[in-house]
């Protein structure tokens, strides 16, 4: 199994139990992000070597204004998509075997999860992974200790709040809050 093939099983939704190649990948995966992980959380770099190690971590080059402050925590990191000017805060975790995809001018508050993954609810079903995607749109915050849960995508414009446990969609340009979260605030944006 190919990454393009990973990646394009990891999107049907599919649990990881119906196909047995999918373990051995996991783990590949699993160790290359531990390597650079290792390399990235160890010591003091200055911020362009930041960038370098994010880069190679999900295997394509970040936007010269993305900072990240380490420590930084993946089970996979070769399937995040950033984009430009993001700011990621010390200690955030992505499990993002399901696919993360994070906007432009998008602030991540200190402890983040970005949870891509889900176990069966059948007991004897569940060793088995089920993924769904997070999106994550444009000029969006999102605050200290929050969750994202799989398939969650995050409008334009919207903040979460901390500690927020997100458990389903965020519609853009509103705030919010609580576990699980629900819509507390609609911003409206400045003409």
């Amino acid at each position: 199994m190919d990454f393009d093939e990973f990646r394009s099983y990891m999107a049907s939704g599919r649990p990881t139990g119906e196909n047995p190649e999918m373990f051995p990948m996991l783990n590949d995966l699993n160790d290359r992000a531990r390597r650079i992980m290792g390399e990235l959380n160890t010591g003091y770099h200055p911020m362009d070597e930041i960038r370098t190690l994010f880069s190679k971590l999900i295997d394509r080059e970040v936007d010269p204004l993305f900072r990240l402050f380490p420590p930084f925590y993946t089970d996979c990191g070769i399937n995040t998509r950033v984009g430009r000017n993001v700011f990621i805060n010390s200690g955030c975790c992505f499990q993002d075997q399901g696919g993360i995809e994070i906007g432009d001018d998008v602030l991540i508050g200190h402890m983040v999860v970005l949870a891509t993954l889900n176990h069966e609810m059948e007991p004897s079903r569940r060793s088995s992974i089920v993924s769904a995607p997070i999106r994550i749109g444009n000029r969006v915050w999102i605050g200290s200790h929050s969750t994202i849960l799989p398939g969650v995508t995050v409008g334009d414009g919207a903040v979460v709040a901390a500690g927020a446990v997100v458990t389903k969609d965020v519609p853009p340009n509103t705030v919010v809050a609580g576990v699980p979260a629900k819509v507390v605030k609609t911003i409206v944006p400045e003409p």
